[in-house]
């Protein structure tokens, strides 16, 4: 039993799912310190609102922190496009490229294929 659990935490998929998960949190945080010190001051000189976290509503002493949501919601989107226009979109033109690069040459028909066309057409075009 123990050996089957030390099989399935060796695998090779397994760590590089952990690293990914890994640099994956840590990219969040990247962008997240981005959006909250870049994008939402941008956002501020607009709106006039630099973070959104304190906008609030009540209803029957319920608070409702929409603010904290619209925050989330921006820091998402931002972390949307960046993961797909500096990551997805990059990594599908290099296997693009790499497809392109793989196809192999248009070879040239040996003499013996060159024949064998011949004999075929010769006997495609003899009158029955």
């Amino acid at each position: 039993m123990l050996s089957g659990f030390q099989k399935f935490l060796m695998r090779g998929n397994l760590v590089d799912l952990a690293v990914g998960v890994i640099i994956g949190a840590a990219f969040a945080g990247v962008v997240t310190a981005f959006t909250q010190g870049v994008v939402m001051p941008i956002l501020g000189i607009f709106g006039g609102v630099p973070n959104f976290d304190a906008l609030t509503f009540s209803i029957n002493g319920s608070i409702f922190k929409y603010g904290t949501f619209l925050t989330a919601l921006i820091t998402f989107v931002i972390t949307a496009a960046v993961v797909y226009f500096f990551v997805i979109t990059p990594f599908t033109r290099m296997l693009e490229r790499a497809k392109r690069e793989e196809k192999p040459a248009v070879e040239e028909p040996t003499n013996q294929e060159k024949l064998l066309a011949e004999i075929r057409d010769a006997l495609q075009n003899r009158p029955l």
